[in-house]
């Protein structure tokens, strides 16, 4: 394994990272975006329910921070912060960098619809402002599936990124 694929593998890691971190921060502006919309419009009829919605305007944002988690613990399983810099093959590079893209768009996508489903909590709040708890139900569901690409993006890194799973990789490759 010449250095110079060291470095390749390694650089598409990080542009991994980068995808991760950019478009879940991304979906997450723009589902918070999504609910503030909806919250502005309900707040000009009804101002006394901005604490009812806040939560619901929120919501969306976990996304950012969970593509900033996976973000961080690649950059940390491989060295770029902390540590021991690990010799990362072309093909974990690679697959680094896949995890990183389908990380983020998945974060992308349910901050997107978290968004949605918020704002339609929020008309929900708006009608019947007694139903609170029941809206954050909607936005709720749709994190589910954020938190299940957060979990699945930790346990690839960390496999992936394990000594024995980069010897394996390295003699496959």
């Amino acid at each position: 394994m010449t250095p110079e694929l060291i470095e390749v593998g390694r650089g598409l890691c990080y542009a991994g990272a980068g995808m991760a971190f950019g478009l879940a921060g991304a979906g997450s502006a723009w589902g918070i975006a999504i609910a503030s919309h909806q919250a502005a419009g309900v707040m000009r009829e009804k101002p006394e329910l901005f604490g009812r919605m806040l939560v619901m305007i929120a919501l969306p944002g976990t996304q950012g921070f969970y593509g900033f988690i996976a973000a961080i613990l690649m950059m940390t399983q491989t060295g770029l912060i902390g540590g021991t810099e690990l010799k990362i093959t072309l093909g974990t590079g690679i697959a680094l960098f896949f995890i990183g893209l389908g990380a983020g768009i998945a974060l992308l996508v349910s901050a997107i619809k978290q968004g949605e489903a918020a704002a339609a909590g929020i008309s929900l709040i708006a009608r019947r402002p007694e139903e609170a708890g029941r809206a954050i139900l909607f936005p709720a569901f749709v994190e589910t599936y954020a938190v299940v690409a957060l979990l699945a993006t930790i346990l690839f890194i960390v496999f992936l990124t394990q000594p024995t799973a980069l010897q394996f990789l390295s003699i496959q490759g």
